[in-house]
């Protein structure tokens, strides 16, 4: 560990650093920049709304390239998909070491085309370099963007309204330090490795949100990146400026996970899962929108409720203080594992 910050700021900072400093005012913007907020909204009149979200994307030594490909456009995507808007088009700027060559790039490049393809997104344009000052293939940035009649927020959740959680935390911290750590000595069974690294298919919330807002009323969602689930339940609470009653349990940990968690010593609730979906719902929606997950292969929890009084939190039926978010423990998992 060191005292170096690596990753987002806790949302108290990022909302301090950001606070005055957003540009012109725009009337037309109207869910702006903030701390849990995974995309923006313009109204652009008319009854229509457009929803636009970037990321940045890099890889690490030893994740393959077409990982990062299928990376760039569900991250990008997921963060739109949340607004209950489909993502339509995106831009990517993709910055690359000198020396890497003309058929690297191409399957780069052919991996994010075809992903984005099986989403039905449109490249729209972008930018390709290579720079010295660039020591690994990563996306500077991908914009992505759809429109829509209607959006919801992270903030939308309303009294009542219960939490839902897809897959399970830590999805995608598992899913990266498996592939990074396979055909290395752990105590853990083969099969949990190769479960492990198999996760990174679901690394994504683009079936999940888009597949809720079909099924029922669905009034908010977040997907669950750095700082975990804790962050993400902490972020939607005060974003909607409710209350939550929410109770965790070893039990929604897949048993992977948890293996992984135990050996590596860390907690799955605290770190970045981007691929689980927090859906809050109206009450009498849970059921339907669970189903339509089942449907589609994907698993499913209620974590809590939403409402107007204090907190109530419980891990494995037992009161602790609501998690407060914290830096996300991954980036020194990551960091280890690829040392």
């Amino acid at each position: 560990m060191n005292n170096v910050h690596v990753g987002k700021l806790t949302p108290d900072k990022m909302n301090a650093l950001i606070k005055n400093r957003l540009g012109a005012s725009d009337p037309r913007i109207v869910l702006g920049p903030g701390a849990g907020m995974d995309f923006g909204v313009l109204d652009l009149g008319g009854g229509r709304f457009m929803a636009v979200a970037e990321d940045p994307i890099f890889p690490a030594a030893g994740l393959p390239l077409e990982m990062m490909g299928e990376f760039t456009v569900h991250i990008g995507a997921s963060d739109v998909a949340v607004s209950g808007i489909k993502p339509e088009f995106m831009t990517y700027s993709l910055l690359l070491p000198p020396g890497t060559g003309v058929e690297e790039t191409e399957r780069l490049i052919e991996k994010i085309s075809d992903t984005a393809k099986a989403l039905d997104i449109a490249v729209a344009g972008g930018h390709t370099g290579w720079y010295s000052a660039v020591a690994l293939p990563i996306v500077g940035g991908i914009t992505v963007w759809g429109f829509g009649e209607k959006y919801i927020s992270p903030g939308g959740a309303r009294p009542g309204d219960a939490l839902l959680m897809t897959k399970g935390p830590a999805i995608e911290a598992a899913a990266l330090l498996g592939v990074l750590y396979s055909g290395k000595k752990t105590p853990l069974p083969q099969t949990v490795m190769d479960r492990l690294a198999e996760r990174v298919k679901q690394i994504t919330v683009v079936e999940d949100a888009l597949t809720a807002c079909s099924a029922g009323e669905v009034h908010a969602m977040h997907d669950a990146t750095e700082g975990g689930v804790y962050t993400g339940m902490w972020e939607m609470k005060n974003a909607s400026g409710l209350s939550l009653r929410a109770s965790l349990s070893d039990d929604m940990v897949p048993e992977d996970i948890r293996s992984l968690a135990e050996y590596l010593d860390f907690d799955p609730w605290a770190v970045i899962s981007e691929g689980t979906l927090l859906c809050a719902c109206a009450p009498d929606s849970a059921d339907s929108v669970r189903a339509a997950w089942k449907e589609k292969g994907i698993e499913s929890a209620v974590l809590g409720t939403f409402d107007g009084g204090e907190d109530v939190f419980e891990m494995n039926g037992r009161p602790q203080p609501f998690r407060i978010p914290e830096t996300d423990p991954f980036w020194d998992l990551f960091d280890n594992a690829v040392k």
